[in-house]
């Protein structure tokens, strides 16, 4: 990649930084923020199992990863277009990668069966390199590959991506088990996209007016946006903290307040018996299954996952019975 501008082409006045960008991008952290708090609030049993991962929820969730590279796409060209800073860049990409291992290292250590291999920041790391190919070649080609990598996964999966040192392609048949799986495709389409509005928003000087758009210096604004300022000046920073705080603050709670989980157990109960078995009969099971889980102090392990009821000898006896019981009563 030449450090140079292409002939015909000159270099744009330095603009500093947009404050549009940084407000946008600290709006997309707090949304992803506020998603995670969802995550944290099913995890500890506040929340019905499985609300983070479908309904609204899931569909925000796409959202903002989407919003978020798009920006990822828009900040490449902002920083490296026309002309590409070598140094600049490696500089950010050190301290991506190194926050990427910080994440699968640290969900490792906490969560070893679903740790983090290839979550956004490791999808921003790879996407950043494959990006730069795109920076100097005509947006149309650019809209079009993006257009392309959303596409191909529901093209060209197969089994041949599903083994794990090609599972991070998202041209896998099997979705892997982890706490955020980021793949390179679809995902790196929402960057191309980015890239591309950053390339006419740019050459179109939208991006030297967006930056004379300063409302952080306007006295009316100013108190009310600087949180947002500073959380968009030090996106890395506060995407590596905000998800600890925010459990810590859950489990603070869970201690206060400690969720009841019964409700909880007897829903996803249900929906795993009524798949053999008719609705009374499912009543009566949970119900019984519940209160003996309760009474042996084990209901809050088996909605948390800390216990497999299938491993545990007592609890199996305790399922024997209930059903006898429940089919019984019919």
């Amino acid at each position: 990649m030449t450090t140079e501008p292409a002939a015909g082409l000159s270099a744009p006045p330095k603009t500093g930084r947009v404050e549009a960008i940084d407000l946008a991008r600290a709006i997309a952290l707090l949304a992803m923020a506020h998603y995670h708090l969802i995550w944290d609030l099913e995890t500890f049993g506040y929340l019905d199992p499985g609300t983070a991962g479908g309904g609204w929820p899931k569909f925000y969730a796409r959202t903002i990863a989407s919003s978020f590279l798009f920006l990822v796409g828009v900040s490449l060209v902002l920083a490296h277009w026309p002309v590409f800073k070598p140094g600049k860049f490696l500089r950010r990409m050190a301290t991506v990668v190194g926050a990427a291992l910080i994440v699968s290292f640290g969900t490792y250590v906490a969560f070893p069966d679903v740790f983090v291999y290839y979550g956004i920041l490791h999808s921003i790391a790879v996407s950043s390199v494959a990006g730069l190919i795109f920076l100097r070649l005509p947006v149309l080609v650019t809209l079009a590959a993006g257009i392309a990598a959303v596409a191909l996964p529901f093209y060209v999966a197969s089994p041949t991506f599903d083994p794990p040192w090609l599972i991070w392609t998202g041209l896998s048949e099997r979705l892997p088990r982890s706490l955020d799986f980021v793949p390179f495709f679809p995902w790196f389409g929402p960057v191309l996209f980015g890239i591309a509005a950053g390339r006419l928003a740019k050459s179109s000087g939208l991006i030297a007016r967006m930056a004379k758009w300063r409302p952080g210096e306007n006295p009316k604004w100013k108190s009310a946006l600087r949180p947002l300022d500073f959380i968009g000046r030090h996106s890395l920073a506060f995407y590596l903290l905000h998800q600890p705080v925010l459990i810590a603050l859950v489990w603070s709670l869970s201690q206060i307040m400690p969720p009841d989980r019964t409700e909880a157990y007897l829903t996803s109960c249900r929906q795993g018996c009524l798949a053999n078995q008719e609705a009374a009969m499912c009543e009566r099971f949970c119900a019984c299954t519940a209160e003996r889980l309760a009474e042996d102090g084990k209901l809050d392990a088996v909605q948390t996952r800390r216990l497999d009821p299938a491993s545990d000898p007592q609890i199996m006896e305790m399922a024997r019975m209930c059903t006898a019981s429940a089919m019984g009563d019919e």
